[in-house]
Formats: structure tokens, sequence, C-alpha cells
């Protein structure tokens, strides 16, 4: 039997999860966390406890496994599943026919609002960016080594049920900031999950894919937009050097980037179901999804 193994139960991997049950694979999913193992195996999900203090994983917590989601973020360390179950993927290297490593669009760095894609040369690079580039490099030489299949899907900023600007604005922590020119791009979760299974079907080993929609836009029209959908005013739009931004909320901004996506539309045959936030959000709304 196909056996889908997730390395973290996040948005994305419970987004695909109901696309590949319906395919009849089995699934596990590692967690820390009894409560959420508990709500998983409801899902007919097996749970896989995660070893603390930074044991490695026993390769038998793997048997069978075909495919696996990588969804941890890389820490100072380098990346922890790889430091903690590599030894566990390892023995089964033969048996697993598709990684996907879940990154984020941050390792292309800031490009002033150029138009980028999987091919474009780095420009500037924030620290979070560059563990995101050495998280690649060390899961491209683990599958390299033991020739594993394993596919980059870089990111852009991801919405969804419950998880999106209509939520923000109902709840009033939405901000509209003023950075002229400042865009961003996104992608519904929904068509992570479309573009993972398309992957799956037809693995292209050591490839990566910039996972957006067809419209990077300002993040302050997407909040506007979001309000327009409830009937409400938007929040006031505030100048980025008054904005008083978290470190990391700033580190957001100094990445500018178009980002294609042409590579998952001729490579994978992936239509989007949302192409731009309109369509997304709207679906959302109408949905009740906030």
């Amino acid at each position: 039997m196909t056996h889908m193994v997730f390395f973290g139960y996040g948005f994305c991997a419970a987004a695909l999860a109901p696309l590949l049950q319906a395919r009849g694979w089995r699934l596990s999913a590692t967690t820390r966390d009894a409560d959420k193992a508990e709500a998983m195996q409801a899902q007919g999900i097996t749970t896989i406890l995660w070893p603390c203090d930074e044991a490695p994983l026993a390769a038998s917590a793997l048997d069978g496994i075909t495919h696996g989601l990588l969804s941890a973020a890389p820490t100072e360390q380098g990346d922890p599943i790889l430091r903690q179950a590599g030894a566990a993927l390892a023995a089964h290297s033969r048996s697993l026919q598709w990684l996907g490593y879940l990154s984020t669009t941050g390792v292309y760095g800031d490009h002033q609002g150029a138009w980028v894609d999987e091919d474009t040369p780095a420009g500037p690079i924030g620290r979070r960016g560059m563990a995101r580039v050495a998280a690649e490099a060390e899961w491209q030489a683990f599958a390299e080594a033991r020739n594993v299949p394993v596919m980059m899907f870089r990111l852009a900023g991801i919405y969804g049920p419950y998880r999106n600007q209509l939520r923000s604005v109902s709840n009033g922590t939405a901000r509209r900031i003023d950075k002229p020119g400042q865009v961003f791009s996104r992608i519904h979760v929904d068509d992570i999950a479309q573009t993972l299974t398309a992957s799956i079907d037809r693995p292209k080993a050591g490839r990566a894919y910039s996972v957006c929609d067809d419209e990077p836009a300002a993040p302050e029209a997407v909040v506007r937009f979001a309000a327009e959908l409830l009937g409400v005013e938007p929040p006031p739009l505030v100048p980025f050097a008054e904005a008083e931004l978290s470190p990391m909320g700033r580190s957001f901004y100094a990445d500018n980037k178009r980002l294609h996506n042409q590579r998952i539309k001729q490579e994978l045959g992936v239509t989007l179901a949302y192409p731009s936030y309109r369509e997304g959000l709207t679906a959302l709304f109408n949905a009740k999804a906030y």
C-alpha cells in the first residue's frame, strides 16, 4: 500500500490528506502533542510520536513509507527532520518514491519588485531565507547520496479556511501598511495541495517549484478587498516607516518580488482553483470560512 508520512501535520498537510485518503493511501504523521494525536487518529491518520531531546527517530516508525512531506522550519542547527529522522529515512531509501520539502519564496531574496522564477539568481537574502537555502541544500545532498527523489516547493504567502484576511479584518487585527511598490505573492492552501498531488503523480527528482497564484499584489489591497467583502471600512493606511513592526514583520517587507508560476502549470499540469486573492477570498467569504 502507498504510505505517506507527514513530518509535521500543519495547514498544508491537513489540506493534502483528504486527497490522498480518497486514493486509498495509508497516512501517518509525526507529532509531539497528545491532543493533536487524538484528533489526527480520529481522521484516520496514524500518529508517530516525535522523539524529544534530539533523539533519533527509530527506523521502525517509518515501516512501509513510500512518500514523505517535510514541513519543519530549519533551526540554527539545520533541518530538524533530517537531523533526527535522516537515518530512519535512509534505512527506507529503496522504498521511497517521493519526498516533498516545503520551502519558502524567501530563498529568492529581494528583487525590488521584479519578476523572478526558479532559475533567477538570488538577490540579497535575509537570515531566514539563508536558513531555507541551507536546508534545501541539505535535502538535495541527502537525496543524491541515497538516490531518493526530493522536490522543493517554494511556497508564497499561504491562506485558506480560517487563516485569511477576512478573519483578521473581522477580529480587528488587520493592518494596512503603505509601502509604495511593495508586493507579495500568495497561494491558497487548496492549490498547494493540488500542486503536491500533481508532483506525486509526475515526480522529477531535484526539481524546485514556485508555488504561487497569478497575481502578486500589495498587501494593503488584499486587506481592502477583504473589508469590501465583509461590508466594513478597511483599516486606515499606516506609512511603513510608522508601522512599528516586529523584526520578523519588517523582514517580510525586506523582500519585494513578483513570482512566475509557469513551472507548476507546464510541468505538473496545475490549473489554479484560485488564480488571485480575489477568487480565493470570495470563496472563503461565501463558505463563511473566516
